[in-house]
């Protein structure tokens, strides 16, 4: 199951398809596929264990479950594919998980200084004024 440091691992492994157009859309997943076809990609995002895909109007939220997984210029032999993602260089194949569209801006639906794991977390987390509050905080988050 993706968590936080795996979810900022798979952010820089698809860094290669930002700006890229998704020129096939394939999978088992209920969402409008035919939507993402031909939109290209803004931004990777992550924020928890939500993987987000950002395109100029909306964003994809893809929360990876219990044992959700995914695969980069590859497939899974035996596995159905939730979502697959075809560029002209190359695919992204997510398994078992949950999709959902956000409709438009996502910094509204995120508070990204609240995410230990994003940059902006950790800029706070570093600003707290003592121990009591650092304590607090990650008591919070786990």
């Amino acid at each position: 199951m993706p968590e936080g440091l795996s979810i900022i691992l798979l952010k820089e492994e698809v860094l290669q398809f930002t700006g890229k157009k998704i020129i096939a859309v394939s999978g088992n997943s209920k969402i409008d596929q035919t939507r993402l076809l031909n939109q290209k990609i803004i931004a990777f995002k992550s924020w928890g264990k939500h993987f987000l895909v950002c395109f100029k109007e909306f964003t994809l939220r893809i929360h990876f479950l219990m044992f959700g997984s995914y695969r980069v210029n590859e497939k899974k032999p035996d596995r159905p594919i939730r979502l697959n993602f075809t560029f002209k260089n190359g695919e992204i194949n997510f398994y078992s998980c949950s999709i959902k569209f956000l409709e438009g801006d996502i910094n509204t639906y995120y508070d990204w200084t609240t995410d230990v794991m994003n940059e902006d977390g950790i800029l706070n987390l570093l600003n707290l004024k003592s121990d009591r509050n650092l304590k607090r905080l990650f008591v919070m988050h786990y």
